[in-house]
């Protein structure tokens, strides 16, 4: 009878231990945000949230309020949707809000690598250093190099003259913007004299096309391998791309090539001198690669396209572009040298740059998150004041909190190539009730995890354009077919991408 009663016991506290880690005991308390947990035990809305996650926070949005708390996947995530409250979420200390262990979560889910307790410090220092100041002059100045060694490498041979070209505009800005990205960063084949300089470079336009191939069938498998939703097959494709880009990006290898950047060998050098084993280093090379590379190319899409469909802008920025290359003592002409643009150049262009924020503004859709450490009150622009439940996550989704909001930005849906700048080139303040914003766009995060390489990123899409614009004629091949829209799959992971291509035609301009 004695052992009936405890093995009933174990059953019993085993089923309610198995009730609590599914969610059914949380009970909202009297201080904390609207609770919505769904109907089904642990997943809670995770289905939803994956099908569309915009349409989703806006459903919950409407019934709630701007913060609520709900059940995903076993996390109950606290979103906050008032814009005000953002900068007190950002400044809160590491040890009450940390960013690092879903971040840790994700990168050893996607790309295998387990990161360690330094791996931020030496991301933000190489990143200093290499991606910002003379560092980035000096690697802006590799990428236009590579730029040209990939798109103006036969405009004098006599094979281009004006003739029109077709591609699909998508997967043409998600090559070239890789292809130059990943060249500048892991360098280029080694060569020898004059002779093996050419074989070098056709060797770089072979390989960086066939990796950007690869590369792009592991980025379709992205978000549900994020979500841990692949079916068998991609799940096993899966990892085999994983195993291909650690050893295409081994350590080894990348220690064999020419102008391999002080970004990536810095790092690696660090890591390996805190003890990180090889396999893991080529790990994090992958991580890297993703990291740099995933989100450029796209967003270089939807800014041509958005210049392409819309002629004053596109007008206004080929003018910048033609008078900032006059400036400089540059012209493109019949027989000329492809141009030099440099740091200086590009900073020169403001409404290249409005231009770029606003298409981050439509098209940039990242997900903030950050695990809640210790409770934490939060006070609302309209004097609500929340507490933050420890163990829980608190999540900011910006693309609709601030970019498509209407009150803070007039007419969200609508592509204004100079919505960010003043007519003297200043760039614009933006306001909601009056009170002005610090944040207004946020396609690189904030705070202590915002993106380190985002003005490398931003150099990297802005060179690309303005080679476009001044070495080439533009049109869309059919210029009557609306803007495609976007792939809600992705939501949460950066720049979206479009369901389709659009076709387009380019030629050289002399």
């Amino acid at each position: 009878m004695g052992l009936w009663v405890v093995l009933l016991g174990a059953l019993v506290l085993s089923l309610l231990g198995g009730l609590y880690v599914l969610g059914v005991f949380r009970r909202r308390r009297p201080d904390e945000p609207p609770l919505d947990k769904g109907t089904i035990p642990w997943l809670g809305y995770l289905l939803d949230f994956r099908k569309d996650s915009s349409e989703f926070l806006k459903r919950m949005q409407r019934k709630h309020g701007d913060v609520f708390t709900v059940l995903i996947g076993g996390y109950y995530f606290t979103f906050v949707m008032d814009p005000f409250c953002f900068g007190s979420l950002m400044k809160e200390s590491r040890t009450k809000l940390d960013f690092k262990a879903p971040a840790a979560q994700l990168v050893l889910q996607v790309f295998g690598y387990k990161p360690i307790k330094s791996n931020h410090n030496i991301a933000r220092e190489s990143s200093m250093k290499h991606l910002m100041g003379e560092g980035l002059s000096v690697l802006i100045q590799t990428t236009m190099e590579n730029f040209q060694k990939l798109m103006l490498f036969n405009l004098n041979s006599g094979e281009e003259k004006r003739v029109w070209h077709e591609e699909n505009l998508f997967h043409y800005c998600y090559n070239i913007v890789f292809r130059a990205g990943y060249l500048a960063l892991y360098g280029s084949e080694p060569h020898q004299g004059p002779g093996d300089k050419e074989k070098a470079e056709e060797q770089d336009r072979v390989h960086s096309n066939q990796l950007f191939h690869e590369f792009q069938k592991y980025d379709r498998l992205f978000p549900r391998l994020a979500f841990s939703l692949l079916p068998p097959k991609d799940k096993r494709e899966a990892e085999r791309l994983k195993r291909l880009f650690w050893s295409v990006l081994s350590v080894k290898k990348a220690w064999q090539k020419d102008n391999i950047s002080g970004w990536i060998s810095d790092q690696d050098q660090l890591l390996a001198e805190s003890g990180v084993p090889e396999y893991m280093r080529d790990r994090f090379m992958f991580m890297l690669l993703w990291a740099s590379q995933g989100n450029t190319g796209p967003t270089a899409f939807w800014l041509l396209l958005y210049l392409l469909k819309h002629p004053e802008a596109l007008k206004a920025v080929k003018g910048e572009v033609d008078k900032v290359l006059k400036e400089n003592g540059q012209e493109v002409k019949a027989g000329s040298r492809p141009v030099t643009i440099t740091r200086d150049m590009l900073n020169q262009a403001p409404l290249l740059d409005s231009a770029l924020e606003e298409t981050l503004r439509l098209v940039a859709a990242p997900l903030l998150v950050r695990a809640v450490l210790e409770d934490i009150s939060l006070k609302t622009s309209s004097g609500t004041e929340y507490t933050l439940r420890k163990g829980d996550r608190v999540a900011l989704f910006p693309h609709l909190a601030v970019q498509m909001n209407p009150e803070i930005h007039d007419e969200p849906h609508k592509f204004k190539y100079d919505r960010f700048v003043n007519p003297d080139g200043t760039q614009r303040d933006f306001y909601k009730n009056g009170k002005k914003l610090k944040y207004v766009n946020m396609p690189w995060g904030a705070g202590v995890s915002t993106c380190p390489g985002r003005f490398f990123a931003s150099a990297e899409m802005k060179l690309f354009v303005f080679l476009m614009l001044s070495h080439y004629d533009l049109e869309l091949i059919n210029e009557e077919e609306e803007i495609p829209g976007i792939d809600i799959s992705r939501w949460g992971f950066g720049t979206m991408q479009p369901v389709h291509d659009v076709r387009f035609r380019y030629r050289p301009r002399f």
